[in-house]
């Protein structure tokens, strides 16, 4: 987290969220799902579904409780009206313990993610 402060801070221009809504987790029950970046779908990494953006870029969500956590985009999706990002159940378990839907803002980190706690891909 640290590290995406000092990158707002040195950037010299705030980030700008790309998306402000709902968000909800999906999970599969079978291990060989893919996704539609090819990847199989992991329900223990940190990754994330949009509408629109490229693939292996990460995105940093935060929820209205401040709580925190950065995905990699390699799904599109949702498929819900009024939800802005499907996550996977390990980052909705960071963000939201014990719920399936949350308030958030979604803001665009780029290829590279801060060196922050491991991402599991």
């Amino acid at each position: 987290m640290f590290e995406v402060i000092a990158l707002m801070l040195l950037s010299h221009q705030p980030l700008q969220p790309v998306a402000v809504g709902e968000a909800s987790y999906y999970t599969v029950a079978s291990s060989s799902s893919t996704t539609a970046s090819g990847e199989t779908f992991r329900n223990d990494g940190y990754t994330c579904a949009m509408q629109t953006g490229e693939f292996g870029d990460y995105f940093l969500v935060v929820a209205e409780s401040g709580k925190s956590v950065i995905c990699r985009l390699n799904d599109r999706g949702p498929f819900v009206k009024g939800r802005v990002i499907d996550l996977s159940q390990a980052a909705m378990r960071e963000l939201s313990p014990g719920r399936g839907t949350a308030n958030v803002s979604v803001y665009r980190l780029g290829k590279n993610a801060p060196a922050s706690p491991p991402l599991r891909q």
